[in-house]
């Protein structure tokens, strides 16, 4: 596969086994109803991945809120990864970071008028939504990252599978990037291969299509990112992407997400002259971090900007210390979703069906 980034640490294969055989025993226990899934009455989506991190769920979530927002009230329930709090947390507009995770920030921040809930146990966040008295309007929920918690039955469940990291040539964790075997993508109603090249082929889009096998039932569509102007994080203004290779900018690329590698490659579309600073995914940035951002800021030659993405700018601006070079150049790199294909139209229309149907 074109720009394939699937790394198999093979003498870790035999751990795989191993926890396939706990992933297998898992699902066994649901598919044999030994463990029970809960059907809702009230629209319910899901958004996730069989691979560990880095498919653009979010972006995707932000693209069924765009879709369904102006005629429906919808909510977001994610489990809040990597948050400073338990148990089931309604976000409010002043609700701090670390208490529901960045990307419900995130989320909450782009679409105030959107509830935001975080709970690991979905079916308890479900009915919370649904109960109380600041949500019980609700008509539909998004289920963020929640393929593998079975323990709710969607209406739609939407498989993303990252074009650059395909299921098909990868391997379990902890050699691969897999959490469950490729033949559980079967769950899925609705498969989106994400991160797609905007000139791809149509022998491109058969070769994915024929790798990928799906059943009559399952939709396919194909998705890319789109990127809009650059966002200063620090006060206010905005810089055209293109300004960057007018100007033959040098870019400090700040991440603390699941797959920097890719996020490198779409800032080189962009900037001749790109460094990647990388953390861990939903990376808490330290006074170590800002120190270490600063000195490479001032070793970058000029003309030079920082940019980091929407998920890492919450954790970011929060802090103190940065010094001039980088308030004055920290940006945000915003990220859309487009349907290629000219298949919008149909995945539009299958998503607002099934609302409607199901309100």
């Amino acid at each position: 596969m074109e720009g394939n980034l699937i790394k198999i640490n093979e003498w870790l294969l035999p751990l795989s086994w191993l926890y396939g055989v706990g992933s297998d025993f898992r699902n066994m226990l649901f598919n044999t109803g030994i463990l029970s899934s809960k059907i809702y009455d009230i629209p319910v989506i899901s958004v996730g991945n069989i691979t560990a991190g880095g498919t653009g769920k979010t972006p995707h979530i932000e693209y069924l809120i765009r879709l369904l927002s102006k005629d429906h009230k919808v909510a977001v329930l994610s489990r809040g990864y990597k948050r400073r709090s338990s148990g089931y947390v309604l976000a409010q507009p002043d609700t701090p970071m670390e208490k529901i995770g960045d990307e419900p920030w995130q989320i909450k921040e782009k679409f105030p008028e959107v509830y935001v809930a975080v709970d690991a146990n979905r079916r308890h966040g479900i009915e919370r939504l649904m109960s109380d008295e600041r949500t019980r309007d609700v008509q539909v929920i998004l289920l963020d990252d929640a393929y593998q918690h079975r323990y709710v039955t969607p209406g739609i469940n939407i498989l993303l599978i990252d074009y650059h990291r395909m299921i098909t040539e990868d391997q379990l964790l902890p050699a691969g990037r897999l959490r469950e075997r490729v033949s559980n993508k079967i769950r899925a109603n609705m498969v989106i291969v994400t991160k797609c090249p905007r000139n791809m082929t149509p022998i491109g889009y058969r070769v994915v299509q024929q790798a990928l096998h799906l059943k009559p039932y399952q939709s396919l569509f194909f998705s890319t990112f789109k990127y809009g102007n650059l966002k200063k994080l620090f006060g206010e203004g905005e810089m055209p992407l293109e300004q960057i290779r007018k100007d033959s900018m040098h870019v400090l690329l700040v991440t603390g997400i699941g797959n920097p590698q890719q996020m490198e490659q779409d800032m080189r579309k962009f900037a001749q002259y790109v460094t990647p600073l990388s953390y861990s995914d939903h990376h808490y940035f330290t006074s170590q971090d800002v120190e270490e951002i600063n000195k490479a800021a001032l070793k970058m030659p000029k003309p030079m900007i920082v940019v980091t993405t929407e998920k890492d700018a919450p954790r970011l601006k929060n802090l103190q210390g940065f010094n001039e070079v980088v308030r004055g150049n920290l940006f945000v790199f915003p990220i859309e979703i487009e349907i290629l294909k000219e298949k919008e139209t149909t995945l539009n229309e299958q998503i607002i069906n099934y609302v409607h149907k199901n309100s």
